[in-house]
C-alpha cells in the first residue's frame, strides 16, 4: 500500500472530522466494534469515555482518532477495517483511498473534479440586468449628443419602464440634450 495505516489515519483525520455522514450512531458502532473485537486497542473504560453523549460527536471522533494514532499501527488498521465494515461510502471517499485508487489505474478511474465553481450566485436575472445596462450605456455612447436630440423623446419614453435610478439618469440625459 505504500503508506502505513498510521500515516493514512493522520492524513484522513481532518476529512473524517469534517464528514457529516459520520453521525453519533455510526461513531458508536465504530467504538463498539473496536471495543468488543479488539479490547487491547480500546478498553471498556476508554470506550465508555468515547461514547459519552454529552460531548459532541465531532469532538469524540477527534479524540478517538488521536487515541488510535497513539496506540500505533495495529489500532489504525483495525479502525480502517471497522470503518470499511460499517460505513463503506465514507471509507471509499477517504483522501488516501481516492489517491490509492487513482494511482492504481488512471484509465479506469479518470479524475473528475466534483467541485462547482460559482462565479456569481445572484442568478441569471442579475446577469441579464447588467447586460441590459451595459447595452443601454453602449447605445447612449454610440448615439452621441449630436444624434440624440432627435431621439431624446424616445429615450424619455423608454425610461418609463425602468427602475428609479436608471429612469432618473435617462430623463436627466434627455432633458440636458433638449436644452442645448
Amino acid at each position: 500500500m505504500g503508506d502505513s495505516f498510521h500515516e493514512q489515519l493522520i492524513e484522513d483525520s481532518a476529512f473524517l472530522r469534517a464528514d457529516c455522514r459520520l453521525d453519533t450512531e455510526l461513531v458508536d458502532k465504530l467504538i463498539l466494534q473496536l471495543n468488543r473485537i479488539y479490547p487491547q486497542i480500546l478498553t471498556d473504560k476508554e470506550a465508555t469515555r468515547f461514547r459519552n453523549l454529552d460531548v459532541p460527536t465531532s469532538v469524540r471522533l477527534g479524540e478517538l482518532l488521536t487515541h488510535l494514532q497513539a496506540k500505533g499501527e495495529e489500532a489504525c488498521r483495525e479502525f480502517y477495517r471497522a470503518l470499511h465494515l460499517h460505513v463503506e461510502e465514507v471509507y471509499y471517499s477517504l483522501p488516501t483511498r481516492l489517491r490509492l485508487r487513482d494511482s492504481l489505474d488512471p484509465f479506469k478511474y479518470p479524475r473528475v473534479n466534483h467541485q462547482k465553481y460559482v462565479l456569481n450566485d445572484r442568478g441569471p436575472h442579475f446577469f441579464l440586468g447588467c447586460l441590459g445596462v451595459a447595452v443601454g450605456l453602449a447605445l447612449l455612447y454610440y448615439y452621441s449628443e449630436a444624434k440624440v436630440t432627435g431621439g431624446s423623446r424616445a429615450l424619455g419614453m423608454a425610461a418609463l419602464g425602468l427602475k428609479r435610478k436608471a429612469q432618473e439618469v435617462l430623463i436627466w440625459y434627455t432633458e440636458e440634450s433638449l436644452m442645448k
